[in-house]
This record gives C-alpha cells, sequence and structure tokens, in this order.
C-alpha cells in the first residue's frame, strides 16, 4: 500500500512537471457552454467490502467529457476500465482432525463504470465534484475460492471528490462507493488527467 501511495505520488508531481511549462494561469472556472475533453490514468485503493478481500489496489484509464454550465459549474460524463490487482490470500481448513494451510492468488477484477456528474468551482482553480452511476463488473471475482466466475453483477455507484484544474492538466481524488447485489465496497482513487477544448 505505501509503494502504491509513493508510485501514485511521484507520477503526479512529474507529469504536473512536465506540464508547468505551459501553464501559466490556474483555471478557476469553466467556460460557459464549452466542452472539453480529457483522457486520465487512475490509480486505486480498495476500501472495505468483499473487494478489499480479493484486492488492494487497481489501477484504471477513463475518459471524461465536460460541457460548461456557467463560468463555475460544469457536468461531467466519465467512462473507462478500472482493473483491480487480485492479491494471494492465505486461509486453512480443517479435514478430520488436519489442519490444511493453502493459499491462492485471486484473478484480476474488472469494472467499466459510466458515471454523469458536477463540478464546482470554487475558486482558483480547486473544484468539488460529485458523480453517480453504473459500474459493470467484467467477471465475479469476490464469488470465493472455488467458485464460478463467469457471473457478473451492475454496481451504483456514488462518488464524491475535490480536485484542482490547470489549464490542460486536471488532478482529483475522490471516494467512490459501489453497491448493489448484497454485496458494497469502495476504493479511494487519484486521476491525473490531460484535458482539451472541443
Amino acid at each position: 500500500m505505501k509503494n502504491l501511495t509513493k508510485t501514485i505520488a511521484a507520477a503526479s508531481i512529474a507529469v504536473a512537471s512536465l506540464f508547468s511549462a505551459n501553464v501559466v494561469k490556474a483555471q478557476s472556472a469553466t467556460p460557459a457552454n464549452a466542452w472539453r475533453f480529457g483522457i486520465g490514468i487512475e490509480g486505486m485503493a480498495t476500501t472495505g467490502g468483499q473487494l478489499h478481500r480479493i484486492s488492494n489496489a487497481g489501477i484504471g484509464g477513463t475518459a471524461r467529457l465536460q460541457y460548461g454550465i456557467n463560468n463555475n459549474l460544469a457536468f461531467t460524463l466519465t467512462s473507462g476500465y478500472y482493473n483491480f490487482f487480485g492479491k494471494e490470500n492465505t486461509y486453512s481448513r480443517t479435514v478430520g482432525t488436519t489442519v490444511i494451510t493453502e493459499s491462492n492468488k485471486k484473478v484480476d477484477f474488472g469494472m467499466v463504470p459510466v458515471k454523469a456528474g458536477l463540478k464546482a468551482y470554487i475558486g482558483d482553480g480547486f473544484y468539488v465534484s460529485g458523480e453517480a452511476g453504473a459500474g459493470f463488473e467484467t467477471k465475479d471475482a469476490y464469488r470465493g475460492v472455488t467458485g464460478d466466475y463467469n457471473e457478473k453483477a451492475t454496481k451504483l455507484i456514488l462518488a464524491p471528490g475535490v480536485g484542482y484544474s490547470w489549464t490542460n492538466v486536471d488532478l482529483g481524488v475522490r471516494y467512490e462507493n459501489f453497491s448493489g447485489n448484497n454485496n458494497n465496497y469502495g476504493m479511494v482513487a487519484a486521476r491525473l488527467a490531460y484535458g482539451f477544448k472541443l
């Protein structure tokens, strides 16, 4: 977990430094009636539920379309792919009088999110955001060690966040909650994106 945090921090600083030569002034508002498109990379850490039992971390890629409702508020539409890396679990079971310790490597777990949201600028490039939508699981990786991995579920996604925007760079952090089908879980994610006007 510490290595993931350090990697995300280092990547964020590196990309921000690359773009800083072209960035003179922070964006304090999104222009009214203007469209933007951004492509981002996501670093994720699971926070609970069944997902935390099979994965500690993940990485993703997302695309976001943004429309300025007015000078300080934008509508967003985001989709992409999340990949959660399967972790190795060790467990014990008793057969007769013998205790058997086994370990297994969980399969990677994927999800396709489709989210709509609002992004409100509160000054000097800082913003708060909120998203809601659906997450389409690509496999039922948390069903069990010997379970069938073919079943998938659709989750309700709710995601509050905060961030900072430069002219072409957006750095945001959010909590994302997935609920439904009697299996709720969550993650904390950081998104670093490059965007441009359409």
